[in-house]
């Protein structure tokens, strides 16, 4: 009886604090979001809005992940694949690491050092990844050629829905 009352608890505790795709699937973000700062590998602070402007005209997946997580590094040789499929799709890292260091070392040990790296240096709680109902990482977004949202929620690289888009944006 203790084994059965421990496993309803437990199902109980996963199915409340799992992630879940949000009810609302948003086309643009706001004001709020794209103002929201985040550093490069050289230190210097840069708006999300700012990032988006450099890349109009190109489709982005923005691909949110920190070093710490594991079903973030799990999905990395997926979304590896996904990135050498789509040359001509720009590939965003958002990171989520607890700090600079652990991002600079992550970046390294992961051989990310080459591609277009920012770090929430505000935290896990700010205006862009509330505005998203970030939930879990990783999470991809893919953006299109005017800086909307054609992608709002995957979890993983290997959603057919990611390809998918990237193939319709790309007509």
């Amino acid at each position: 009886m203790k084994k059965f009352i421990l496993l309803f608890a437990l199902l109980i505790f996963g199915w409340g604090v799992s992630q879940q795709v949000p009810k609302v699937l948003k086309t643009k973000f706001s004001k709020e979001a794209l103002a929201q700062k985040v550093t490069d590998i050289n230190g210097k602070t840069i708006s999300i809005s700012k990032i988006l402007d450099q890349n109009k005209g190109k489709i982005v997946v923005l691909d949110l992940w920190a070093s710490w997580c594991r079903d973030c590094l799990k999905a990395m040789p997926k979304a590896k694949e996904l990135e050498d499929k789509n040359p001509n799709v720009k590939f965003i890292f958002l990171s989520l690491d607890r700090n600079e260091e652990a991002w600079k070392k992550g970046l390294e040990k992961h051989e990310m050092t080459q591609k277009e790296n920012y770090w929430f240096h505000v935290g896990w709680k700010n205006d862009f990844n509330n505005y998203i109902d970030l939930n879990w990482i990783p999470r991809y977004l893919i953006v299109n050629q005017k800086s909307g949202i054609a992608k709002y929620y995957a979890i993983s690289p290997e959603d057919p829905e990611i390809q998918k888009t990237i193939d319709e944006l790309s007509k």
